[in-house]
């Protein structure tokens, strides 16, 4: 059998992966809905109400993404359970950056676009990804391990410029400008 086929073990593993990765996201989203969204307080306040479906989806990816990323880039590689952890990891990031390809603010950002600096992350992600994935899959797992360290390094660099004042989860946790 040829190492990029897959067998009935990495399928039934990788459905398993997009569907707890579904159901972690729904779940988190729809508790955010119910309490008016991540640290926001009252549901009447501003930033509970500019909490929008695509960000409240992101905020429920992105903050498992960051808590799973050491855990995988820390551990034993190459076991099953890294494996089943960074099949999840990259799930979840996939859906973080789809979905703040979404979040944008219409009429701001670089040239009126509505997309900020942050967003060069996203695509960043969509690319890497699969890149590192591929590399792994080839045995290349010195690249692998560089990409997605660098992929987990960038998370945290632009989940810091998020708090940024100004920006809403800037605004949520230090108090609006």
């Amino acid at each position: 059998m040829s190492q990029h086929t897959a067998t009935p073990e990495r399928q039934i593993s990788l459905g398993a992966t997009a569907v707890l990765t579904i159901l972690v996201t729904a779940a988190l989203t729809i508790l955010s809905m119910m309490f008016g969204g991540f640290g926001s307080g009252s549901p009447a306040t501003p930033q509970a109400r500019a909490l929008s479906l695509p960000i409240m989806i992101h905020l429920s990816t992105v903050v498992p993404a960051l808590l799973l990323g050491p855990v995988v880039l820390l551990r034993r590689k190459g076991d099953s359970a890294h494996k089943l952890m960074g099949r999840l990891w990259v799930c979840l990031m996939l859906v973080t950056a789809i979905t703040s390809a979404f979040i944008r603010l219409p009429g701001g950002g670089i040239a009126g676009t509505g997309f900020s600096f942050i967003h060069a992350f996203t695509v960043w992600t969509l690319v890497s990804v699969p890149l590192a994935v591929r590399a792994a899959r080839q045995g290349r797992i010195a690249a692998h391990r560089g990409m997605m360290t660098g992929l987990y390094a960038g998370l945290v660099i632009a989940g810091a410029f998020t708090f940024l004042p100004g920006r809403l989860l800037g605004s949520m946790v230090f108090g609006a400008p």
